[in-house]
């Protein structure tokens, strides 16, 4: 028996992740505010880099969900901003390893505060225990469809 309890108009909302666009443009508002200028998409592949600095395009695809395409022309981008660098891999020239420059290090401290900020607004009046069941349903959708 399907456990389907939306409503159809609700439904459209969830899957479209309301929630999500909602917060991922509270995040680039409150950049823009702070003088920091990046865009999501770009943080989000310094985010993982700062995790693990020097992966390859391939590995920040399969990280940020992004097709191949969409890396490389970020990774352009966060080239001309001088907050990464290539460097050919020397066992295999196609494979490019991507490094985050000094200026990258310097935003990582400032954009994780602006980030955490964003996210406590988007949970204000959310408990712990919702949070987590919140995460534990979201967890078993994306199981159920990979």
């Amino acid at each position: 028996m399907p456990n389907n309890q939306f409503k159809k108009s609700e439904l459209y909302s969830f899957i479209t992740g309301k929630a999500s666009t909602a917060i991922a443009r509270r995040l680039q508002k409150n950049f823009k505010q702070a003088g920091i200028e990046i865009t999501i998409e770009q943080w989000s592949v310094l985010y993982h880099l700062w995790k693990e600095d020097g992966q390859s395009q391939q590995q920040l695809c399969d990280a940020t969900f992004r097709d191949k395409p969409s890396i490389t022309r970020l990774v352009d981008n966060l080239e001309k901003l001088g907050l990464v660098n290539r460097t050919a891999n020397k066992n295999d020239r196609r494979i490019n390893k991507i490094c985050l420059t000094p200026e990258a290090e310097k935003l990582q401290v400032q954009t994780m505060e602006v980030a955490n900020q964003t996210l406590n607004e988007a949970l204000q009046g959310v408990t712990n225990g919702q949070v987590e069941i919140a995460k534990e349903v979201l967890q078993k959708v994306y199981e159920n469809l990979s």
